[in-house]
């Protein structure tokens, strides 16, 4: 028997139809974005676009209804903190929809339900915190080679940051310094230790970060580094060997040249010496005796005689006297 050509294609449509309404009401409703990181505090927005017509729209988060949308008339929020609006003005087939002031307690799902054949579309909101960065003990001074330790403390964040540090703006290899994270309530408290040998003066940063924030908060110090005092005792002996020793040759030298002119200098009193017997000798008549003896005359006043005489000392006579010098 010859099956009827019309049955087969009934039956063909009721299979195929199915598939066919399924693949049309998947593709009605577009949410974006999909997954969404916030930081607390902030405003969160989800775009949800239909295809076709449609009715009433509602979101949900926090695992409550929280929002009501008609096509026509006003919207029900149960909050201030939630709120709609079409995309454009006139155009109904775009809404957004927006979480104000986004807490912990709204994280989770954000569904989106549209009345009908629609398939409701989900998306994740993911809630973060941020607290503080601290470098324990602030700026430090430290000698060359010496092993320093930094120590940060990172409290009541959410989830567990990320912590790196940087030298001059350079980042620190992560085998130089070491993190622990340790839950507190609902926040995370870390501490993250830093070691290495001092070379040079330079600013160390300690730096959080989660994936909501834009940039890491960071605490930072300058650390100076002095040369070792080993050094300087080294410099300070090396200038005094060579000062002492420049010192003592310039002593030696000096007494070698005062010595040299002392010698070639003939003494005072003894050239005085030398010229007033050279002038006595010279104005004074010597006879030589045949005993040897030197016999100098010399002239002198009488006096005596001369008194008697009458005469004045400007006419006194001189009287020969002999003085023996044996040589």
């Amino acid at each position: 028997m010859i099956p009827d050509r019309e049955a087969l294609v009934a039956e063909g449509a009721s299979k195929l139809l199915p598939l066919l309404a399924l693949c049309v009401v998947t593709q009605e409703v577009q949410l974006e974005p999909l997954s969404a990181t916030v930081l607390y505090g902030s405003d969160v927005r989800f775009n949800a676009t239909v295809q076709g017509n449609w009715e009433v729209m509602t979101w949900q988060a926090r695992g409550f209804l929280v929002l009501t949308i008609p096509i026509s008339g006003d919207i029900i929020t149960s909050s201030e903190q939630f709120s709609a609006r079409f995309c454009s003005s006139g155009v109904t087939s775009c809404v957004e929809f927006t979480i104000h002031n986004v807490t912990r307690r709204e994280a989770g799902p954000v569904i989106c339900t549209v009345q009908g054949d629609y398939i409701p579309k989900t998306a994740q909101l993911t809630v973060q915190e941020t607290g503080t960065v601290s470098i324990m003990g602030g700026d430090v001074t430290v000698m060359q080679g010496q092993e320093v330790e930094f120590q940060c403390f990172i409290t009541a964040w959410f989830p567990a940051p990320t912590v790196t540090w940087s030298r001059n703006s350079d980042a620190v290899d992560s085998s130089l310094y070491n993190t622990s994270s340790m839950a507190d309530g609902s926040y995370f408290n870390s501490t993250s230790v830093l070691k290495f040998h001092a070379v040079s003066s330079t600013t160390v940063k300690c730096l959080a970060s989660v994936a909501a924030l834009k940039a890491p908060l960071s605490s930072s110090v300058f650390m100076v580094v002095v040369p070792k005092p080993t050094d300087w005792t080294v410099l300070i002996a090396v200038v005094s060997t060579f000062g002492g020793l420049a010192l003592l040759v310039l002593l030696i030298l000096g007494i070698l040249f005062c010595y040299k002119r002392r010698k070639e200098k003939p003494n005072y009193q003894d050239e005085m010496r030398r010229v007033r017997t050279q002038s006595q000798l010279s104005e004074t008549p010597s006879e030589l005796t045949d005993s040897g003896f030197v016999s100098n005359a010399m002239a002198v006043p009488d006096i005596v005689k001369s008194n008697l005489a009458g005469n004045s000392v400007d006419e006194l006579g001189f009287r020969k006297h002999r003085h023996i010098t044996i040589v």
